[in-house]
């Protein structure tokens, strides 16, 4: 049992939103309730990336008034459980983090796990499942985009890309945002799959809820530097904006499903 005056992990904005654009961020907040004590943690970390995505909830906000879409975010810490990720991974649940140790999530028993699923995990998927049933029932179109933010520097090793446009087998989306990017002087490092990619197990969500619904899909990454001020992601907004309305565009024709040969990328 969570100790909050509202426990629910699932959270939505803009529920109303009638845009075709239906925004996740999983990982969208740095809570961790105080029945779960600090886990354990190093100063610093309950704030680090380690904990969440700094600046995408933000960003997603501003994208969903941008198009009013609706947004479900995930209300706590991804060290109690990380929501783009199955039961079954280990990266669900991890006890170790880049160079940070997680001690309250160190030797948990099945049971915990368990109560960890089913306390973050699935409310998470029922309600974006939820949300998605009820645009399929209304006849509308649905394109999936999940918001994440990575750091900058990754086991120390500086990052240069500044964009990451990710999928997984179906491409269709995130072509069509990487073909506005084509010949263009960008505003910023724009590329595919990076800095992550299938083979990382980030794209959970976009198989989940939309290669497995036929939905286009795709999953945007954005370099946690950028995001430090409302200009900034303002600046980051417009940018993404304009990939994602040039690729929803009415002359855009979408076949049922482009796979890459030879499975994921």
């Amino acid at each position: 049992m969570l100790s909050c005056k509202d426990d629910t992990p699932f959270a939505v904005f803009n529920a109303h939103g009638e845009g075709d654009v239906l925004l996740v961020c999983e990982h969208a907040a740095a809570t961790i309730p105080s029945v779960f004590g600090d886990l354990g943690l190093q100063q610093d970390a309950p704030l680090s990336h380690i904990a969440w995505d700094p600046g995408a909830l933000v960003l997603s906000m501003r994208l969903a008034r941008m198009f009013d879409a609706t947004l479900c975010y995930q209300r706590y810490s991804r060290l109690l459980y990380d929501c783009n990720r199955p039961p079954e991974s280990p990266a669900a649940i991890r006890d170790k983090s880049e160079t940070y140790n997680i001690p309250g999530n160190g030797n948990l028993s099945e049971q915990e796990r368990s109560q960890r699923v089913k306390t973050f995990y699935r409310p998470f998927q029922k309600g974006l499942s939820g949300l998605l049933d009820a645009r399929k029932r209304s006849g509308r179109q649905t394109v999936l985009a999940t918001v994440h933010s990575f750091t900058p520097v990754y086991f120390g090793k500086p990052r240069d890309v500044e964009v990451g446009i990710l999928h997984d087998v179906d491409t269709r989306f995130a072509d069509a945002m990487l073909a506005q990017t084509e010949g263009l002087n960008c505003s910023y490092v724009t590329r595919r799959n990076e800095p992550y990619g299938p083979e990382d197990g980030v794209t959970h969500t976009l198989i989940e809820h939309g290669v497995q619904n036929g939905l286009l899909n795709v999953m945007i990454e954005v370099r946690n530097d950028l995001l430090r001020t409302q200009e900034e992601i303002d600046v980051m907004a417009a940018y993404l904006g304009g990939l994602i309305s040039n690729a929803l565009s009415p002359d855009s024709e979408w076949p049922e499903k482009t796979i890459q040969t030879g499975g994921r990328s």
